[in-house]
């Protein structure tokens, strides 16, 4: 049974989304901690709900990222992860960490990268006059945002639409997108090749999510 580490900031509704789903679709792998770096983050007590360790990593009781990040990953080890899971995760992660986990460390992004990488995306979408818009799952690498696409969720710009509205739509693709991909990792259907994720039995590594 692979074992899969999620970091959080805030409610963890990716996290919700791959808890339920790795159930429901039995999947040989589970969530067996979720750790953030802020005490009142509400997917903690989600987490603690459904009998799921859990543990704080307080970045501001460190002098530097580089003690914040081997505290991080000190916990993180702890649970002897086959996979760690970015799930907005606020923080930036420097190279050391990002090496440690290399090929078995995921995020989502709210943006079809390579566009768009970093903040404020969906503001950028449509400051841009984008007709679609996404969310992308992708192997961490030291450049933010920039690792092996995994998979990709495309939603509709509409008419009208706010940075909010479109966020909202963006958020429920994610939902769908982030426990597809990390099915796949933990079935062993992913393999690195350069810059590029081979899908190994030839899945759509893309959703079009019409209704979202």
């Amino acid at each position: 049974m692979q074992r899969i580490v999620v970091l959080i900031s805030g409610r963890g509704s990716n996290l919700e989304a791959i808890v339920r789903q790795s159930v429901a679709e039995d999947w040989p792998g589970r969530v067996v901690a979720v750790i953030s770096h802020k005490a009142d983050a509400s997917g903690l007590a989600w987490a603690a709900g459904q009998g799921i360790c859990t543990a704080v990593v307080d970045h501001r009781a460190h002098a530097s990222r580089e003690q914040f990040d081997e505290a991080l990953a000190e916990a993180i080890d702890a649970h002897r992860p086959d996979w760690v899971v970015l799930a907005g995760f606020m923080r930036i992660l420097g190279d050391g960490f990002v090496q440690r986990y290399a090929g078995r460390l995921l995020n989502i992004h709210p943006s079809l990268l390579p566009a768009f990488p970093g903040l404020h995306t969906h503001r950028r979408a449509l400051e841009a006059g984008c007709a679609v818009a996404g969310a992308t799952v992708h192997f961490v690498t030291p450049t933010l945002d920039h690792g092996p696409i995994v998979a990709q969720a495309v939603v509709p710009v509409r008419a009208g639409d706010t940075p909010e509205s479109l966020a909202a739509r963006v958020l429920a693709a994610e939902h769908r997108l982030y426990p597809l991909a990390l099915r796949w990792a933990v079935q062993g259907r992913l393999r690195i090749d350069g810059q590029r994720v081979l899908q190994l039995d030839g899945a759509p590594r893309h959703l079009f999510c019409e209704e979202a």
